[in-house]
């Protein structure tokens, strides 16, 4: 809509900025204005331009103002004017004043990604609040120290908006402050979208199929049915949006999304399948090549034809993966692509791989429908190998390129078949040039020592935080290992130390051990008369009275059906002597560890062993000291006897792993014995209650899944915390000398 000058010279009066540059854009600015918003819309536009302009921020803010806010006021309402200039002057009276430009830059995206008012005017509260929360101050009273996230959220808030609700970024934007307000550099790789918590969070905020959720699955799914145990390495598609990043794998493991969502009707789990089988498919029949020789059109086409041989022996051993695979497979038109104008190399390729596999393809192109003949007699002769269809794929590649192929513009669409891999392990290069960068081949990777890769990889665990009421995802990392051995010598002078108490503790055994049978009289059906209710019933019967038909007697086996784990804090903290005392807490613990194996053995009941300790969050130690499966003999012992002490006690996450094994065991009571020094505590944790609700918040758990927990406390001070965990289940040893002698004791109590 045009302006007059007179008109145009009115406005410009309304505008109260007199930076130069304003004069050029001025009237552009003012014609859109005019075409969107009403004679009191202009009023506000210009209003809340003035106000942008005296914060004293230089012209840029003006400018993104004056270009954006006509479009948004009219998509969501001419009240977002004001709004939206009254935010930018209460920014600018803050410490945040440069997160001027960025927060106006993103008004335009909010606005098409919110859709209305009332989720803008949420939007702005949150970033408000946001930055309020993080400002700092030095004396307590006036914020003077800006955001250290703030900038980096504002960066972030296009892509945000663009994976999850609104109420997702709330969620997401709470965590980062409530758990690294104190930490000014872990909060700016929180909001940058840097660190592995946000990007957790973030996933927990996102829908579709979680590779997380699912990791056991696909473990259990690999060595099943490929009989491949291999490690997976989850990346997120959302961090590099320039170079799309695709399932791969190498030496180091597969890599694979973290996150899937339904697509053509496939479920999110079902593509994660599809992407393993054809990554396995690979790993049995694919062998490397050298790839000097090739062009990079050659390659491609030589990886069509490996593709869509390992999926075809794939389909001859598992046929029902060829209904999987075509329903994630493209299905690009024969007539999509118009070579006059474009590249069509990419499109005839992956209407021969459809061809390939899917006999009802549908094209008539001749080309196509000769080499698709053409792989299916190689394949008749047998597997083939790698350089077999490669020769097939050059001679392709020569038969139907044309010179638009060398065109610029290539044709994508439909083109990609996302559930397969970039086939780098195809290719060895002997001469390494920039093309081969991408492929991140470091020898030295593939020669480190094996000894390296026969731990076993962490479990993750999730951490309770009081503050938010949620769970902190995968926040903890265990590392699980089987106790180096010590002399098994040590164990029996203990227990001979205490052989006098054995033998109290037997008789004591005695009166527990399960008797082999026990009668159960008055049965109907039995292997056994029972005499005086059979003589009985016969007296009935002849007097005329309806016998008691109950004559025979049953017998079943009366046995103790319980598996136990005894969990051991094996923290820093042991290695101190008590008052009063010549024996350090860990030399009491391994004596009364000790006696309480020999008395379960003596029982006959299920039971392991295990120890803890923790360094961070990132580390912590969960040390195999006897398996439920392992009798008590010289093995266990010597594990027991090199019991050391060190570091810290993150209890949550050592009763969670010691429940993975506990709750597998088949019996009717269920038994985890937690023997601790002290509170839950970690190097890492500032807060002291922390580590405290996230261990009772594991006793809830174990609780849930029918594990009764029981703590035996060796703490003088233990009554400020220990009923906080685990409620009545607990019992302090306040004489630590005597703990040898108590434990075995409270087992037979609490198991009787």
């Amino acid at each position: 809509m045009h302006i007059s000058e007179a008109e145009q010279e009115g406005l410009r009066g309304q505008l109260t900025c007199n930076f130069q540059q304003l004069d050029d854009v001025f009237a552009d600015c003012m014609e859109e204005a005019k075409a969107l918003l009403t004679p009191q819309g202009i009023k506000e536009y210009l209003e809340g331009a003035s106000l942008v302009c005296m914060i004293g921020r230089g012209f840029d803010p003006v400018l993104v103002y004056l270009e954006e806010m006509p479009l948004v006021a009219s998509k969501l309402g001419e009240t977002t004017l004001s709004l939206v200039s009254q935010t930018v002057w209460k920014i600018s009276r803050s410490p945040n004043g440069k997160a001027i430009p960025p927060f106006l830059q993103t008004v335009a995206e909010a606005a098409r990604r919110l859709g209305s008012e009332e989720q803008f005017q949420r939007y702005i509260d949150l970033l408000m609040d946001m930055m309020e929360r993080t400002s700092g101050s030095i004396h307590g009273f006036h914020t003077t120290i800006p955001s250290p996230g703030a900038l980096d959220l504002l960066n972030q808030v296009p892509y945000l908006l663009s994976q999850l609700s609104l109420e997702g970024v709330r969620n997401w934007i709470d965590y980062g402050i409530k758990n690294y307000d104190s930490h000014p550099e872990r909060q700016r790789d929180y909001f940058s979208l840097q660190s592995a918590d946000s990007r957790a969070i973030l996933q927990r905020e996102r829908h579709g199929t979680l590779f997380i959720d699912n990791e056991r699955k696909f473990n259990l799914y690999m060595r099943a049915i490929w009989q491949n145990k291999c490690h997976f390495v989850p990346y997120s598609t959302g961090w590099d949006e320039l170079r799309k990043p695709i399932p791969y794998y190498n030496h180091l493991g597969m890599r694979i999304p973290d996150a899937y969502d339904n697509w053509n009707s496939v479920p999110g789990i079902d593509r994660y399948r599809a992407v393993l089988a054809h990554m396995a498919a690979h790993q049995r029949w694919t062998k490397s090549i050298v790839a000097d020789n090739y062009s990079p059109f050659q390659r491609i086409a030589v990886e069509v034809f490996e593709d869509a041989r390992v999926e075809y022996l794939a389909m001859q051993e598992y046929p029902g993966l060829r209904k999987l695979w075509t329903a994630l497979h493209t299905a690009p038109g024969e007539e999509d692509c118009v070579p006059e104008r474009e590249s069509c190399i990419r499109h005839r390729l992956a209407m021969l791989s459809l061809a390939l596999m899917n006999p009802d393809h549908g094209y008539k192109n001749p080309d196509i429908l000769a080499y698709v003949e053409r792989f299916h007699q190689l394949m008749s002769q047998g597997e083939a190998s790698t350089k077999e269809i490669a020769q097939l794929g050059l001679s392709f590649v020569a038969k139907t390129r044309i010179q638009s192929d060398q065109l610029p513009n290539v044709y994508f669409k439909d083109t990609e078949v996302d559930y397969r891999d970039d086939n780098r392990h195809m290719w060895v290069f002997i001469e390494m040039g920039d093309e081969e960068e991408m492929f991140d081949l470091d020898e030295k990777q593939a020669q480190e020592s094996e000894d390296k890769n026969q731990g076993l990889p962490p479990r993750h665990y999730n951490e309770w935080d009081y503050q938010t009421k949620t769970y902190r995802p995968d926040w903890v990392s265990l590392y699980e290992t089987l106790h180096p051995p010590g002399d098994p010598a040590d164990i029996d002078k203990l227990l001979e130390k205490h052989s006098a108490l054995a033998k109290r503790l037997k008789q004591l055994l005695d009166l527990l051990k399960p008797q082999q049978y026990v009668r159960v009289r008055y049965q109907e059906e039995g292997g056994e008369l029972d005499l005086d209710v059979a003589i009985r019933s016969l007296v009935d019967f002849k007097s005329g009275a309806n016998p008691d038909p109950r004559i025979n007697i049953s017998h079943k086996h009366d046995s103790r059906d319980i598996s136990v784990m005894l969990l051991l804090d094996l923290s820093e903290s042991l290695d101190q002597i008590p008052a009063d005392c010549e024996q350090s807490i860990l030399q009491l613990s391994q004596e009364a560890v000790a006696l309480l194996g020999w008395a379960i053995d003596q029982l006959g009941d299920s039971f392991a062993i295990a120890g803890f300790s923790s360094n961070t969050r990132h580390e912590v130690r969960y040390q195999h000291i006897k398996g439920y499966s392992e009798r008590w003999g010289d093995e266990v012992k010597a594990r027991l006897a090199a019991m050391e002490a060190g570091y810290s006690t993150r209890m949550g996450a050592a009763m969670r792993h010691a429940s993975h094994y506990l709750g597998n065991q088949k019996a009717d009571k269920k038994l985890l014995l937690i023997l601790t020094d002290g509170e839950p505590a970690d190097i890492d944790v500032q807060d002291g209650r922390l580590l405290i609700e996230d261990a009772h918040k594991a006793v809830q758990e174990l609780d849930q899944q029918g594990i009764y927990t029981h703590c035996i406390d060796l703490d003088p001070k233990a009554d400020d915390y220990v009923a906080d965990i685990f409620g009545s289940q607990y019992t302090v040893i306040d004489r630590v000398e005597r703990l040898p002698e108590t434990l075995p004791k409270l087992f037979m109590a609490l198991t009787k």
